[in-house]
């Protein structure tokens, strides 16, 4: 897919959340869906006492929120496409700063965060590209945390599309690696049975 054909779906997939919106915050989805890859990525956080952190592509804000309240961290930015989302995310706290953005082009100077995290929405970006953006804007030493689908095994209807939307551990690793991290973890998201279905991984870098 090229970057213009990207951008169209993307724009398109943006427009959408942004009627969907109000449901993104029905506790059941959140806990089912959403919470597992919260939880190991808040695990990151807190080992590294991140102070300085971005949530991307943070929708209605229920995860950056919780950001806010259980880390506490000196500045906590939470960065969408979405209008929708954003309007539903600036009700949950007035002390996250909420910007629209994409992911490829974030409003940061170079080194200003300690933190750059993404759950459940790294398969919408130019991935390569949203990478480069991250290692950009975090300080040396700074840590990403992308948590994203990731099936199991190779299906031959979407083979094609795999290393843009749902790369596997190992094309993860290397775009990371061309990013300029070092993997300091990855691992499959631990889920309930029920949920398996799911297939998404958590890789976590830090910035040489």
């Amino acid at each position: 897919m090229t970057a213009p054909q990207r951008r169209v779906l993307n724009d398109a997939v943006t427009g959408l959340f942004s009627f969907l919106s109000p449901a993104y915050d029905w506790p059941v989805l959140q806990q089912w869906v959403y919470r597992p890859p919260h939880d190991e990525v808040i695990a990151q956080l807190r080992a590294r006492n991140a102070r300085k952190i971005a949530d991307i592509a943070c929708g209605t804000g229920v995860f950056t929120s919780r950001l806010e309240r259980e880390l506490d961290p000196d500045e906590i930015y939470g960065v969408d496409m979405s209008d929708g989302m954003l309007n539903q995310a600036r009700a949950k706290s007035a002390r996250v700063q909420w910007l629209r953005a994409p992911a490829e082009q974030l409003p940061f100077d170079d080194a200003a965060l300690e933190a750059v995290v993404t759950t459940s929405a790294f398969h919408f970006f130019d991935q390569p590209a949203a990478l480069r953006e991250f290692h950009r804007v975090l300080a040396p030493g700074g840590m990403v945390a992308v948590a994203a689908l990731s099936t199991r095994q190779v299906l031959p209807v979407v083979s094609r599309w795999k290393p843009q939307h749902n790369p596997s551990p190992a094309e993860m690793r290397a775009m990371f690696e061309d990013a300029g991290f070092t993997i300091s973890d990855q691992h499959r998201i631990p889920r309930p049975v029920w949920t398996r279905v799911i297939a998404d991984l958590i890789t976590v870098g830090v910035k040489k």
